[in-house]
């Protein structure tokens, strides 16, 4: 009977070995590979996404096939990867706002940033921008704070949301300046820039492609850009830190990324394609269209920045009392 049992320990054993090495020898991608959107079709980071599904998909020889997963801020899509089986087949198109903020914003979220994901790659940095009504009777980014400061009321500033991106820069901004700035959350960056062109509001922060049309048109007044250079498409809006804001850079990034434990190999296979794809001219150009610049490097650069922002955003959640709504 012990005998028995050995060889068919030793059977399964050999079998199960078999397996792997035969799993090993296929070559990745031998099958579609699902890239999971946490948000609705149809908006920039979504855009974003289709258009380097469509890429790597010519890439990988293999279907890149988006699969949109909104729900709570982001955290359902995302809990869903971070679920997934690590084989290089289910992907995750990453977004600071849910990655590096809502961990910090809600009570509690179903993943860990750093534990349940491994970084592929960073697609680009979308640069934000502070937009003032021309009415407003403040140009610069010193003589917006200083009108702030004198007014007990204090100026009202719009974004897309509590807890986003252009929410966390504006309590940045009033850290670093001792700005009297009163945030108005709005539900989406559109209904924020409709109340400052019809001046209920003086200042909107918010994705540059949001703006841009109208910063050129003139109807908006570009107070400063809050990336590390001036923005290639609004040239003459100055940096924030031009302005006297020393080390105020803050960009809304979107990247690639897996669940933990992904194979090395399949993780580098992919990082290789996407950086592939952004160097391309013209997809580079597409992703400027979208307020996207491209930034390709490698998955420890973009896992670092991750680790980094989603511990300085912390420190400012924590410092201004951000709750999710």
């Amino acid at each position: 009977m012990v005998s028995i049992f050995k060889t068919l320990c030793i059977a399964i054993a050999f079998t199960f070995n078999f397996y792997l090495i035969a799993q090993a020898q296929i070559p990745y991608p031998s099958k579609p590979i699902r890239l999971v959107v946490p948000f609705t079709p149809g908006g920039v980071t979504d855009t974003s996404g289709r258009l380097i599904a469509e890429q790597l998909s010519k890439k990988l020889g293999q279907q890149v096939i988006v699969d949109n997963k909104s729900g709570a801020s982001g955290n359902i899509g995302t809990q869903l990867v971070a679920s997934a089986e690590p084989d290089g087949y289910t992907l995750l198109l990453a977004f600071d706002g849910t990655m590096v903020i809502n961990p910090h914003v809600f009570e509690k979220v179903p993943f860990d940033t750093m534990k349940d994901f491994a970084s592929i790659g960073k697609i680009g940095d979308a640069v934000l921008i502070l937009v003032a009504h021309p009415g407003l009777n403040a140009k610069t980014l010193k003589e917006v704070v200083s009108l702030s400061q004198s007014q007990s009321g204090g100026l009202s500033y719009g974004t897309s949301g509590t807890g986003g991106t252009p929410h966390i820069a504006g309590e940045l901004l009033k850290l670093k300046t001792n700005a009297n700035l009163i945030h108005v959350p709005y539900k989406g960056g559109g209904q924020a820039m409709t109340d400052v062109l019809g001046g209920n509001i003086p200042l909107v922060y918010t994705a540059i492609a949001g703006a841009i049309q109208h910063v050129k048109s003139g109807k908006l007044h570009a107070v400063a850009v809050s990336s590390g250079q001036r923005a290639n498409s609004l040239p003459q809006v100055p940096t924030f830190i031009e302005s006297g804001v020393a080390d105020f850079e803050i960009n809304s990034w979107v990247g690639l990324m897996a669940p933990s434990k992904t194979p090395k190999a399949i993780l580098d296979k992919l990082n290789s394609e996407l950086n592939a794809v952004l160097s391309d001219t013209d997809i580079r150009e597409r992703l400027n269209a979208l307020g996207i610049t491209a930034m390709p490097g490698s998955a420890q650069k973009f896992g670092d920045e991750v680790k980094r922002d989603l511990i300085r955003y912390g420190q400012v959640v924590k410092s201004a009392g951000i709750k999710s709504e």
